[in-house]
């Protein structure tokens, strides 16, 4: 007789999340070991030696070295923040805008708004480089037909300008990332809620403020944290756009790039690995950090606007 007090196994679960675990055990968590545990040793006489954490002690506390990571560090810090002052909020505008019904060729508009996201950026960084040339440029013709060419410096070659260039590049291509995320969210508010707003007078602007904009909380703190993740893991655009030495004088230097030239050496440059790791994990580090803060401190006080 069948025990029916008897717990039914659910090995279909084993089954299904077993090849996703193992890939991402392969691709991400082993390689995350194999960077920590290079980052204990250095290489003395061609031989790995056990060093313990001096080489985040020397990252941290040698004045070249942590020179060069608090400044990457910083413009990281910066990276991001131009992102969630331009990018995200336009997107939320553009957003809200395409979800209204009265607009017309919405799909046209989000269509042309989300296809640099899927450029390469390769492509687009070496297409502004030509559009931001002082020499060959479009930028300084289109300002002068305006009236405007007093406007135009060579942003990417001044230090004081570079890394917001670049920045700004990168929300040209990627502003139809929080847009669509959020034009989502605006088309997931159920009809019911937004008929109530009306008959207590709540229409435009005011029905966004105040219905719309707190029910799509929690999904503008995902985009939050997905742009501080990818902006703190930085690196293809700026070396496109400026090169492994993130010039000038290392202005657009972000993390990406210090580790780039540290790990695998660049012109006069030798690559010290040991090193390149320690920089990777204090990349890690900051990232793990941030996210920590986000689903500890933020996401749970967020829960209360969700259905």
């Amino acid at each position: 007789m069948r025990n029916l007090d008897k717990p039914k196994r659910r090995w279909h679960i084993v089954v299904f999340l077993l090849p996703a675990v193992l890939v991402y055990t392969a691709i991400m968590i082993i390689p995350l070991f194999g960077t920590l545990q290079l980052s204990l040793f250095t290489t003395i006489d061609r031989e790995q030696v056990f060093i313990g954490f001096d080489n985040f002690r020397t990252l941290l506390g040698d004045e070249r070295w942590s020179q060069s990571f608090w400044n990457a560090l910083k413009n990281n810090a910066w990276f991001f923040l131009v992102h969630m002052i331009v990018q995200n909020p336009i997107g939320i505008a553009i957003a809200a805008m395409l979800s209204s019904s009265a607009l017309r060729f919405s799909s046209f508009y989000r269509t042309a708004i989300f296809i640099p996201t899927i450029l390469s950026f390769v492509i687009v960084g070496f297409a502004w480089k030509l559009i931001l040339s002082p020499i060959w440029g479009i930028a300084p013709g289109m300002l002068d037909a305006v009236g405007l060419r007093f406007l135009f410096e060579p942003w990417l070659g001044k230090e004081e300008y570079a890394l917001t260039t670049v920045a700004l590049i990168s929300v040209w291509q990627f502003v139809g990332i929080p847009m669509m995320l959020i034009y989502a969210a605006l088309l997931s508010i159920p009809d019911e809620v937004l008929e109530a707003g009306e008959i207590d007078g709540l229409t435009g602007m005011s029905a966004f403020w105040k219905i719309k904009l707190p029910l799509i909380l929690p999904s503008i703190g995902i985009i939050s944290i997905l742009t501080f993740v990818g902006n703190f893991n930085a690196f293809d655009l700026v070396y496109t756009t400026q090169g492994a030495l993130a010039g000038p004088n290392y202005s657009t230097d972000v993390l990406g790039t210090l580790l780039y030239r540290t790990f695998f050496g660049f012109q006069m440059q030798l690559g010290d690995p040991n090193m390149g790791s320690a920089i990777a994990m204090m990349m890690f580090l900051v990232i793990l950090i941030g996210v920590c803060i986000y689903l500890f401190g933020i996401q749970t006080r967020m829960r209360r606007y969700q259905f």
